[in-house]
């Protein structure tokens, strides 16, 4: 069924209150309602969220993708020599594609990061929920299901993908029955989704993984909470975005590209 992978928008909304702004002012931004009667007060996850945008945004965009010296240097004190050679890897893959089509760029990617090896945040990080950059997953060149999907993500953005087009998608594996998390490719608005998993490493339309319940969905402006089948009714919660604001935060203090 194709509404197994359909999700209802919900606006979040940050809201501005002056004597000369009017009273709620909308983003489209991973944030939470702030009320304050006389100034203007931003919350942290639009501080992130701008920051984003300002430094991070134009550096993953194809051709002008590039990991300065420092940040190479950095990764190879704190990870090893390896993880030099993987993020060195990481950016050829990137400012070297050629690929003609979106989907030869989905295969290029998810076969890229599907190499790595699967870890629990809490014997990876001692967290029992850690959501790694792309620089930490590569440098340890291990993670698990977040930082799979959160790489291949900000990887294809950079291979000029369109956002609008791909969603970090919360979902429940049936079959193991545990929450997951994989990168959901849109070819069309409101099509059937392509899913890039590192449970099952070949790529397949949403309608071919009933295995996948979604929850909720999300990408670099918008979150969408996925409707139940057939009920209608908004599902799972948006207390765990607080992870991808720390990782856009972290992000932005790695200092991508010069």
């Amino acid at each position: 069924m194709l509404s197994h992978f359909y999700f209802a928008e919900v606006p979040i909304f940050l809201t501005i209150s002056t004597g000369s702004v009017p009273r709620e002012r909308v983003f489209p931004l991973l944030s939470i309602v702030i009320k304050n009667t006389n100034k203007i007060e931003y919350s942290l996850p639009f501080l992130i969220f701008l920051s984003f945008w300002v430094f991070i945004v134009p550096i993953i965009n194809g051709q002008s993708f590039h990991l300065d010296a420092e940040l190479l240097n950095k990764a190879e004190q704190k990870y090893g020599k390896s993880a030099r050679l993987r993020l060195t890897a990481w950016e050829d893959l990137i400012i070297s594609d050629n690929s003609k089509t979106d989907r030869e760029k989905l295969e290029k990617v998810n076969d890229f990061f599907n190499q790595m090896e699967y870890v629990e945040d809490i014997v990876h990080w001692g967290q029992k929920d850690y959501w790694a950059t792309p620089i930490e997953f590569l440098g340890t060149q291990a993670g698990d299901c977040e930082d799979y999907t959160i790489a291949k993500y900000f990887t294809l953005k950079a291979m000029g993908v369109e956002d609008e087009k791909l969603n970090l998608t919360y979902v429940k594996a049936i079959t193991y029955g545990v929450h997951h998390m994989v990168l959901a490719y849109y070819p069309i608005p409101g099509g059937v989704p392509l899913i890039l998993d590192n449970y099952v490493t070949d790529i397949h339309p949403a309608t071919e993984r009933t295995d996948l319940l979604p929850i909720y969905s999300f990408n670099g402006t918008s979150l969408w909470l996925a409707k139940q089948r057939g009920k209608g009714k908004l599902a799972g919660s948006s207390s765990r975005l607080k992870r991808w604001q720390d990782v856009m935060q972290k992000m932005s203090e790695d200092n991508w590209g010069s």
